[in-house]
């Protein structure tokens, strides 16, 4: 027997059931939205994409060519995904506020993501070399039902996954970047039937890609691409190429003509474009200790349940790993997953691309799963899940009540100066969705259903869970503590009634865009003369140097009251020649003290 055909599952029809379409879209469309409204930009990188989307927004052609937070420009990632947030603001700002609006743009790239995770899925299911063993009297699924299930499967992975929450909703160049890697790889899969519309789809994935990160991870997944090609022979390499790497070029190239001769000087274009280009190598280097310790301790848990499912995929299918189903999530999987060990700095941020493709190639480990391992998901992620739920409602009722008093004042030690805010929608909701999880593992418990995606139903609806109740019923709580709105205001009301600029000192992007919006500060540079300074002073630097005739004086200090490591201090810039001196006292007559 061959290796091909030892790989088959057997499966019956009655396993390929489709899930209800209405408990799919609930969880979709509850999971998307939440916690994307009601709320301000959060440090670090959320208020930076919101900054310079802003921006965009309220700036003018420049601005649009060459992203930047108000004057500082920001090469860090490609203006796709800016621009896609910045024109939300200008359409729905004025409705929603730009905080808001901008998260809309968040909100198309996760439904959009959805969309091309669930059709790749499908059309790599629906292949005759995946379909289940063939019965001598019938009861196999046919391809198309097949071809379902396993779509559904992927994207109730995809949202089971612990480390969408966070990440998946922010307005960060990230949130584009995972679309566009899920647009790759179902460009891939189509061109399986129709290399042409396949390779466009391909091809404007990794320049939009390429748009909205930079020049690196597009062309190490081109590579990639290649490789997988020869590996794969299914793949119509030369016609994908052909349709994908010109439209990719061309798509990248008017973006740099454009900011080029756009620009009103072209050397600042020229500049722009070359940092961007070079962002990418002093991101990645040599593997350091530091990265690989935080990928150990967080990577695992970032991509929980899929890395289990996507492992036991690649060794259930071990006859068939040069086949479309597995080689073509790989293609997709493997070089983010590189690139995370060549990181200078630990971060999570770049954890989210790894998603989409992990989550395809895991939906064909669904079929193979043994009874144990179905139990053993299920169980952990209804007891993890019920313990965290049960959790947050405990902590909620001590910090409103105030009982238990001891853990309401460990509560209120890490929210120092926070008002309760008490919302009846919020409980509303909160209650709605706690009951929606009862609901659900009484139907999975009682039911018990043998159709193949049944051991991530319980975790994609226990990570809802998580989430909503999160942004119900401590969202106030957690924007106390991650935005920068009551020092921002705090410190343009210290401002002088007239001044030219406000310089930053060692300021972040998420700072500075957030003193920007929030206290309408007009920030300038070093050569723009400014007679106010705003430093952040994470350690005590001393008082700024004074020059000959003028002096630095101390007008406003503050801090977020849930941060210990930020301090801001805020100098005017004083002419001495103008302050009177003061007068001095006469000889021998003495002050009067002070009690």
């Amino acid at each position: 027997m061959s290796a091909a055909k030892t790989s088959r599952v057997h499966l019956t029809a009655a396993a390929t059931g489709t899930l209800p379409r209405a408990l799919l879209l609930a969880i979709c469309i509850i999971y998307g939205l939440a916690g994307l409204f009601g709320r301000d930009p959060w440090k670090n990188e959320d208020a930076a994409g919101f900054g310079v989307m802003w921006q965009l927004a309220t700036g003018g052609t420049q601005d649009w060519l060459m992203p930047n937070i108000v004057g500082r420009p920001y090469g860090e990632d490609g203006p796709l995904v800016f621009w896609v947030g910045a024109l939300m603001i200008r359409l729905f700002g004025g409705w929603l506020g730009a905080p808001d609006a901008s998260r809309i743009a968040t909100a198309l790239f996760y439904f959009g993501t959805c969309s091309l995770i669930w059709y790749a899925t499908y059309l790599l299911g629906r292949r005759a070399e995946v379909q289940p063993f063939a019965y001598v009297f019938g009861g196999q699924p046919n391809a198309r039902d097949y071809g379902r299930t396993l779509a559904d499967g992927a994207l109730l992975i995809f949202l089971a996954c612990v480390g969408l929450a966070m990440r998946g909703h922010e307005t960060t160049p990230q949130v584009g970047q995972v679309c566009f890697v899920a647009m790759s790889l179902y460009g891939m899969v189509r061109s399986l039937d129709k290399p042409i519309q396949g390779g466009i789809w391909l091809g404007v994935g990794l320049g939009a890609l390429t748009l909205s990160s930079g020049p690196v991870i597009p062309l190490v997944l081109l590579a990639s691409v290649i490789i997988c090609g020869l590996a794969c022979k299914p793949l119509p390499l030369p016609r994908v190429l052909l349709a994908s790497v010109p439209l990719a070029l061309a798509l990248v190239a008017a973006w740099m003509a454009a900011a080029y001769f756009g620009a009103t000087d072209h050397n600042d274009a020229v500049t722009f474009i070359r940092e961007w280009s070079r962002y990418d190598r002093r991101t990645y280097g040599a593997p350091n200790a530091a990265a690989l310790n935080f990928i150990a301790r967080n990577l695992l848990l970032f991509t929980w349940p899929v890395w289990p499912i996507a492992c036991w995929a690649w060794l259930s299918w071990s006859g068939m790993r040069r086949a479309p189903h597995v080689a073509l999530p790989l293609a997709m999987l493997l070089p983010p997953l590189l690139l995370l060990f060549l990181l200078r700095a630990p971060g999570d941020v770049q954890f989210i691309l790894l998603l989409p493709p992990m989550a395809v190639l895991a939906a064909f480990g669904l079929p193979t799963l043994t009874r144990a391992a179905i139990n053993a998901i299920d169980w952990f992620a209804l007891l993890f899940f019920t313990i965290f739920g049960g959790f947050v409602w405990f902590m909620w009722i001590a910090r409103t009540t105030g009982q238990p008093p001891r853990v309401a004042a460990n509560i209120y030690r890490l929210l120092p100066g926070f008002q309760q805010d008490f919302t009846v929608s919020a409980i509303v909701y909160a209650l709605l969705v706690t009951a929606a999880w009862i609901l659900i593992v009484r139907w999975r418990l009682s039911r018990a259903p043998k159709q193949i995606w049944r051991p991530v139903v319980i975790s994609a609806a226990g990570t809802t869970l998580m989430w909503v109740l999160a942004m119900t019923l401590w969202l106030p709580s957690i924007n106390y503590g991650k935005t920068y709105r009551d020092v921002a205001q705090a410190a343009s009301m210290a401002l002088p009634t007239a001044y030219n600029c406000v310089q930053p000192i060692r300021m972040g992007d998420a700072q500075l865009a957030s003193f920007a919006y929030f206290g309408h500060i007009r920030f300038g540079g070093p050569d723009d003369g400014c007679d106010v300074l705003l430093r952040h002073d994470p350690v005590d630097y001393g008082e700024p140097t004074s020059i000959s005739h003028f002096e630095w004086r101390l007008i406003w200090e503050g801090r977020r009251p849930s941060d210990r490591d930020e301090r801001f201090r805020m100098y005017r810039l004083v002419d001495m020649s103008r302050v009177a001196p003061p007068r001095p006292s006469l000889p021998g007559r003495r002050l009067p003290s002070h009690p």
